[in-house]
Order: C-alpha cells, then sequence, then structure tokens
C-alpha cells in the first residue's frame, strides 16, 4: 500500500517529510557533554583535551554552514556515486520461503563499503581546519582505504595503524592504501588486531595534535567523535527509508547491520529510528561464547572505559579489555559505540549474535545466489536475515539488511581457509 495514499510523487513527498521529522530524536543526542544516556563522554588525557575541544567546536559550527554541506553533498555524488541502491535479493529470497531480503548496497559505494561516508567528512573538515594530516586506526582495511582516498582527494599526507594480525590477514586493502599513498604503520603490541591499532594511533595523536587529525573509523572514541560519525553515516539510512518505501510502498518489518564499533549500524538505524519496525543489531560470537572467542560486547560485556568513553566493554578478572576474537577484522573490538549501549539499555534496538561458521555461511550463498560476495563483516548480518527467513519460512515479511562492504578484501583468507565454497549452495 503506498504510505501516501497517492502518486509517486506524493511517495517521495512523504518519505522526504517523515525523515526530516525523524532527525529530531537523534538531533537531540548525545548531551552536551557527549552522554548518549550513561555512556559516552570525555574520558582522555589532558594534553588531548585541547585538540578534541577544537575538533568539537569546528564541527559543531562548520556542520551548519551552507559552504560544508553543499561541498559534501556534492561530494557524496560525483565523487563517492552516492546514492548507493536497495536490492531486493529475490533468488535468495525463494529460497529461504516467504521473508523478502533486501540489501543496502553499501558495497557499490566508492572503495567498497561505507566508511567512505564519514572519511569525506571527516577529511572535509580537516581541510577547513586547517591540518595537514589525517591518521587513524583501521580493522578491515576499508576504514584505512577510506581515509587513504580522502586524504589524497583533499592533498593531505596519511598515516594509518594497523594490527599486524590484521595486515596479513588484509593484504589487498593493504597495497590499496599504500598505492594511495599512504603509510600503513604495523601495531605490533598486545594481540595486534584492531584495539592494538586504535591504541598506537592515540598515542601519535597525542605526539602532534596541532597538524594531525585523529580520524576515528566508527561511533566509538571520546565526544565528539561518536556524534560526528553518526551524523555523516546518517544519509545511508535516509536513502535507504525512501528507496524501500519507493519500491515496496511500506516500510521494512525488520532492519538489521553487524556492530563492532558500529557505524554502518547506526547509519542504517537513524532512518528508522522513529518507525514502527524492529531493529537487529547483529554481533560476532565467533568461535563461542568463551571470553577470547567472540566479540559480542553488548552481550556478553559489562560497563567501562576504553579509548577516552565509557559503554559496554569485554573485560577480564582485572578489569580490563578482554581479547576478542572475530573473523571479520572489521568486528574484532571489546568496546562498541556508546549510542549503541543506550539503544540497547532502552530497549529500542535488539542486539543478536551470529558465529564465524554462520559468516562463512552466508558469505557464500549470497555469492552464490545473488551474485554479490560481501565482507565477512556484512556476512554477519546477512547470516542473521538469513536465519529469520528459517525460521519462520511461511511468514511474509520484509528483511532490510545494510550490505556494508564487499569481500574483494577477504577473497584470499576465505580460500586459504574454506576453498570456494562449494557445499554452501542452497
Amino acid at each position: 500500500m503506498n504510505p501516501a495514499g497517492g502518486t509517486k510523487w506524493e511517495t517521495h513527498r512523504t518519505a522526504f517529510m517523515i525523515a526530516n521529522q525523524r532527525s529530531e530524536t537523534l538531533r537531540h543526542s548525545p548531551d552536551s557533554a557527549g552522554f548518549f544516556g550513561s555512556y559516552g563522554g570525555v574520558f582522555v588525557p589532558p594534553q588531548l583535551e585541547t585538540a578534541i575541544a577544537e575538533v568539537r567546536s569546528a564541527y559543531e559550527t562548520l556542520s551548519r554552514t551552507h559552504e560544508f554541506i553543499e561541498e559534501l553533498r556534492r561530494i557524496r555524488k560525483h565523487f563517492q556515486g552516492r546514492p548507493t541502491p536497495v536490492y531486493h535479493a529475490a533468488r535468495l529470497s525463494r529460497k529461504l520461503g516467504k521473508t523478502q531480503i533486501y540489501l543496502k548496497r553499501e558495497d557499490l559505494n566508492h572503495t567498497g563499503a561505507h566508511k567512505l561516508n564519514h572519511c569525506m567528512g571527516e577529511g572535509l573538515l580537516a581541510r577547513y581546519m586547517g591540518k595537514k594530516k589525517l591518521i587513524a586506526e583501521t580493522g578491515a582495511g576499508q576504514h584505512g582505504v577510506a581515509l587513504a582516498t580522502a586524504a589524497a582527494y583533499f592533498g593531505l599526507e596519511c598515516d594509518i595503524y594497523m594490527g599486524e594480525v590484521d595486515i596479513a590477514k588484509q593484504a589487498p586493502n593493504v597495497a590499496r592504501m599504500k598505492i594511495l599513498g599512504a603509510r600503513v604503520i604495523p601495531a605490533t603490541h598486545g594481540l595486534k588486531t584492531l584495539k592494538e591499532a586504535v591504541d598506537a594511533a592515540l598515542v601519535a595523536y597525542v605526539e602532534d595534535p596541532v597538524d594531525q587529525i585523529y580520524c576515528i573509523g566508527s561511533v566509538v572514541g571520546p565526544h565528539p567523535f561518536p556524534m560526528m560519525v553518526r551524523d555523516f553515516q546518517q544519509v545511508v539510512g535516509h536513502e535507504a527509508r525512501e528507496q524501500i518505501l519507493e519500491m515496496t510502498g511500506n516500510l521494512p518489518d525488520i532492519v538489521t547491520a553487524c556492530v563492532g564499533g558500529g557505524s554502518n549500524a547506526m547509519g542504517i538505524f537513524s532512518g528508522f529510528i522513529d518507525d514502527p519496525v524492529e531493529i537487529h543489531g547483529v554481533e560476532p560470537l565467533g568461535k563461542g561464547t568463551i571470553l577470547g572467542e567472540h566479540s559480542a560486547t553488548m552481550t556478553y560485556g559489562r560497563e567501562g572505559v576504553i579509548h577516552g568513553f565509557r559503554c559496554y566493554l569485554l573485560q577480564d578478572e582485572a578489569g580490563e579489555p578482554a581479547p576478542v576474537h572475530s573473523i571479520a577484522s572489521g568486528l574484532d573490538y571489546p568496546g562498541v559505540g556508546p549510542e549503541h549501549c543506550h539503544l540497547k539499555d532502552s530497549g529500542r534496538v535488539k542486539y543478536v549474535t551470529a558465529t564465524d561458521a554462520d559468516a562463512v555461511e552466508a558469505f557464500y550463498t549470497l555469492s552464490r545466489n545473488e551474485g554479490i560476495i560481501p565482507a565477512l563483516e556484512s556476512s554477519h548480518a546477512v547470516a542473521h536475515a538469513m536465519r529469520l527467513a528459517r525460521e519462520t519460512p511461511d511468514v511474509p515479511r520484509t528483511v532490510l539488511v545494510n550490505l556494508s562492504g564487499r569481500g574483494d578484501k577477504d577473497m584470499d583468507y576465505m580460500i586459504e581457509h574454506h576453498g570456494i565454497g562449494d557445499e554452501y549452495g542452497i
């Protein structure tokens, strides 16, 4: 049924109006101290307080100016290739039952993932602030590639910190970063994965907060980064909402996305947060429930502080961030965005899990049935959509999945460890 009860033009008008009304919920969060409920805030060393305050002031001012907004819109359209489409995975849906699965194709965003949405915004902010270098962490390499792309676009230097383990797993993205002109600096301490990369990037930021800006890769970190990254990612939810209304005449029953730090999820969730739809975040359960074998922060974590903000946190007996694991390098982080924590406590978003094995099956199944090779991160959300369809095969409903990235970066790893996936055809 057409929600406007009339023409296609009326559908577009209704979607536009509701999307703008919806923004009121997020417009008033976080509070002035950077808290979403009891999560978030600014817990940084004194030498970073001034730099963080400078970023916050610049963002709050520039993000309201016509020049900044118009330039970012131009970049979105002419450089990134937005809007990305929503795609009906019809063949996969038919094989699973009556649930209709739709994919928001962020894998078709330039550089192959949603990460460029906030990286171009952060790069534009850095240029307005007169910064000379962008620095950041990366796990799966998608944020690193996106930030290296932004740095090349704006003519800035770029340093990317990446755990040694992830460098070995994500060789294609490491090569892309280097070709784009970035320095890839290995994090060699601890577990040598995403947390350690964030540690190293923050240390580098402390050493020179004047000429550098830390462009964090998710809705994590001290205020204003969770808010700022969410705001830049809202384009995903705004587009998806209008597109699914145009395609089906209705809102989806369920919107879902994978959650590590949570940027892609906050991007698409923001478009539907005030709508009568279920919203599901999918955490990585990895190899199982034992601490150290998963990264399911909100399922098994408790409140703590990491990297300058308060959130649900996987912790060891001493209260330190615990070792984590996920087959998806972009999800193996012991913390999670503070806004996600607040959405969990409020009950607005349901957080579930998918294992490594679930993600592997979804990776090959989507590839074989739709000709779309998803990132292992996104495969967790696809796995959840498949599970929903299988649980109620005779119930007609619509599930919208944020396909946050493409799987080019994962192919060497998957072929080495899982072959070409012949056993996963359905």
